[in-house]
């Protein structure tokens, strides 16, 4: 016999909500974009793509290459890494089509856990983090630590914290790192902050793997989402990078990702891609192509790029007009507490500070749904909910510890 596992957090709030009549329900924990009537949004640019795709008569539904779509995966090395990358000049860098973010995570995990040096490394999470990570990473094999992220009394980032754990840790241990919108906190290093943490990361030999899963969402601008990962390339480092096309192009279903290898020399690249190919054909066989093809259309198309770029604008804007909506209407309530973080955070989500009862007063008195630890998508907020909720959420705070 074998124990039943734990049931997932996300997952099993999202049955609780679809199952919810209520009028006033309002959904803030599935981490997918909402346009003001709280309806999913198909971004104009994916369109003109999918009907490019059905319109040309070569279409067809042939398997794809181990390695992926090439339009999708030369257009992501580019976008992450930027055209005039060091490591794309030189070679050095291997890219993969995977099953979204997810399945890049865990194609880097399994990968790592066979070929990591030393091999005893182990991987350190944030805390918190996503949700996913430790269940990814532990069933690749690994064994999972943490390092400090979140000031919990402030909702900042614990700076000295996290560099004493990073600098505290064994020499060449695996760190991930959120490249930009941290999840579950929307609380992100700042640049002068990347430049200390990759000192630290040189100075004890640790390698890096960024998860990207908002490059354009988090700022709306896909360079500044990037200078993480661009940083740490100019600064030598071998490293991963898990990137998901879910969020900023809207392509949750189609499970669209990539996953890059930096490495130290051209010449270990044709190992690196045998084994990753390897290990992709002995999970997926090939990767998935329908939402790769609308992708790799945006990516290498000047004019749809440009319309992407334009639309992942948007819905930052939406979302952070959201946010300082939120905190306006609880400092004007007179809510108690410091709310200027949730406009401080960026991207998706915000980590208000609620606590476990709290969170569980607002969904079963209010209907309002929202992870355990008072982590909420903003991009369920909008002009037609945002005052129920900052008013439910006033209520609560006044009334439950």
């Amino acid at each position: 016999m074998f124990p039943q596992a734990p049931p997932d957090g996300i997952l099993k709030l999202s049955v609780l909500s679809k199952a919810d009549a209520d009028a006033n329900k309002v959904d803030l924990g599935v981490g997918a974009y909402r346009d003001d009537n709280g309806k999913p949004w198909v971004l104009p640019v994916v369109h003109k793509a999918e009907q490019r795709l059905l319109n040309d008569p070569e279409s067809n539904h042939e398997y794809l290459s181990v390695g992926g779509w090439p339009a999708l995966t030369s257009g992501a090395q580019k976008l992450i890494f930027g055209e005039d990358s060091p490591a794309i000049k030189e070679k050095r860098v291997y890219t993969i089509q995977t099953i979204s973010g997810t399945g890049a995570n865990m194609v880097g995990a399994v990968f790592l856990k066979n070929y990591k040096q030393p091999g005893d490394a182990g991987v350190y999470i944030s805390k918190p983090t996503w949700g996913n990570h430790r269940s990814i990473f532990q069933t690749a094999g690994h064994e999972v630590r943490e390092y400090r992220y979140c000031n919990y009394q402030t909702l900042s980032l614990d700076i000295d914290g996290m560099l004493e754990d990073l600098r505290s840790a064994p020499n060449g241990q695996i760190i991930v790192l959120h490249a930009c919108a941290h999840n579950p906190t929307g609380i992100d290093p700042t640049e002068e902050q990347w430049q200390r943490i990759a000192d630290v990361m040189a100075e004890r030999g640790h390698l890096p793997f960024f998860d990207c899963a908002y490059q354009g969402f988090a700022t709306g601008d896909v360079v500044r989402d990037a200078y993480a990962i661009r940083l740490f390339v100019q600064r030598g480092f071998e490293l991963l990078v898990a990137e998901s096309f879910a969020k900023n192009m809207g392509l949750y279903g189609e499970r669209t990702g990539c996953l890059h290898v930096v490495t130290r020399s051209a010449d270990l690249i044709p190992a690196v891609s045998s084994q990753l190919n390897r290990l992709s054909r002995a999970t997926i066989s090939t990767a998935a192509g329908f939402g790769a093809k609308i992708a790799g259309t945006v990516l290498q198309d000047p004019q749809l790029y440009a319309e992407w770029l334009q639309s992942m604008t948007d819905m930052s804007s939406r979302i952070k007009t959201m946010r300082d909506a939120l905190r306006d209407k609880l400092v004007a309530l007179g809510t108690p507490g410091s709310w200027n973080h949730v406009s401080e955070q960026i991207g998706m989500f915000s980590f208000t500070g609620l606590s476990k009862t709290q969170v569980a007063a607002l969904r079963d008195q209010y209907h309002l749904y929202m992870t355990d630890d008072g982590r909420i998508s903003v991009a369920g907020l909008n002009t037609k909910n945002i005052d129920y909720v900052a008013q439910s959420i006033d209520t609560v705070v006044r009334n439950v510890k």
